[in-house]
């Protein structure tokens, strides 16, 4: 099992992240609408652990479903939806996680409209993002191999941030 590691935020993540997203392009091909750069990797300043998660949109989630062995090559293993529905979920570097997808079609709208709202709410609102950068670094410290445990330690404090960013998005029209 993974020790689950909070680092300080790294400048080098949003390279990463194109890197990675280039690769990625390459095997959507035409079926992409969009690809963003989501999760604590995603906002400056935010402490996180070292994981990259990417959110692409793609036209039909049904043509993800047949490129599986594409995403292998590149080291992802293939976990259909994993929890959420409408969603494909890819993951990389097995125990040592690095990459994650979380790939959703263009219907999904509210699925895509969370990520993306959580997201610039926290590059918005750094003082906030501080608050949930020592709570992550508090969660990993109670439940240092226990990701089911960090997750639940952080759940109350995520649920009301997504719900407070998306008021944020609905107010300015966006």
């Amino acid at each position: 099992m993974q020790k689950i590691e909070v680092v300080p935020y790294q400048a080098t993540w949003p390279a990463v992240y194109q890197d990675e997203a280039r690769q990625i392009k390459a095997i959507l091909g035409p079926a992409l609408v969009a690809m963003h750069h989501i999760g604590s990797t995603a906002v400056p300043g935010l402490a996180a652990k070292s994981i990259i998660d990417i959110l692409p949109v793609v036209h039909d989630i049904t043509v993800v479903d047949q490129l599986t062995a594409q995403f292998a090559a590149l080291g992802y293993e293939g976990l259909g939806e994993y929890g959420i529905v409408g969603r494909r979920y890819f993951r990389k570097g097995g125990d040592d996680r690095t990459h994650q997808l979380h790939i959703f079609d263009v219907s999904q709208l509210a699925a895509i409209a969370r990520h993306l709202a959580v997201r610039d709410y926290l590059r918005l609102h750094p003082d906030v993002a501080q608050i949930y950068g020592q709570l992550k670094r508090t969660a990993a410290r109670h439940h240092p191999c226990d990701i089911t445990g960090y997750g639940d330690e952080k759940a109350s404090f995520v649920t009301a941030l997504e719900q407070i960013a998306l008021q944020e998005v609905s107010e300015d029209g966006s």
